[in-house]
């Protein structure tokens, strides 16, 4: 499983762009992939989404970064080395829907699957098991990120929003969730809730 988490322009994925891709292997999570590119020519940039990833517009464009074609063949050449290419993530469809547009817009031959694994499945299922009080937000699930983090123990994800830090924080929630221990050293200090063991 490869836990992935994207940066973006927005969320359109026909119209913004990436701009940082961060990954880590579930089963080496020492094996892990980030890099940053420039945005293509047109790509729409929404300000908002600058707000969440702290990009600024020089930096979107800096002739000095790979492309989005480099970034994301870079990507592939890392991930093909992986034996359970399976995504996982936070409301993994966004990252992999912009990966696939990516790969239509730029002709690359390869195939993410249909599968994948997402975090938040995880964590509504866990509350299922154990009659645990639902979060809702107009009679649907209200268990964003940082809810998650703090159902298995971890404090939210440092601002601004990194790829890689995104793929860090996720892998570790889902193997609290999964396997009621922690993944990756740096989370030590932070307890697993008593629920999840």
């Amino acid at each position: 499983m490869v836990v992935l988490d994207i940066e973006t322009t927005g969320l359109n994925p026909f119209k913004n762009a990436i701009v940082e891709i961060g990954a880590l292997d579930f089963n080496n999570p020492s094996n892990q992939f980030y890099q940053k590119c420039r945005v293509f020519e047109g790509a729409e940039i929404d300000p908002v989404a600058l707000k969440i990833n702290g990009y600024d517009h020089t930096q979107l464009l800096d002739s000095t970064k790979k492309s989005l074609e480099e970034l994301v063949i870079s990507f592939i050449d890392w991930i093909n080395k992986i034996e359970d290419r399976t995504i996982a993530g936070h409301n993994v469809d966004f990252d992999i829907n912009f990966l696939k547009e990516t790969i239509k817009r730029y002709n690359i031959d390869f195939n993410f699957g249909f599968r994948k694994v997402d975090q938040h499945s995880l964590i509504y299922a866990h509350h299922l098991k154990f009659k645990k009080k639902l979060s809702l937000k107009k009679n649907l699930s209200n268990l964003g990120g940082d809810k998650i983090m703090e159902y298995v123990g971890l404090p939210t994800e440092p601002k601004p929003h990194t790829g890689i830090n995104g793929a860090k924080f996720e892998a570790e929630a889902i193997s609290r969730l999964i396997f009621g221990k922690g993944l990756l050293e740096e989370f030590n200090e932070f307890e697993i809730p008593s629920y999840l063991i």
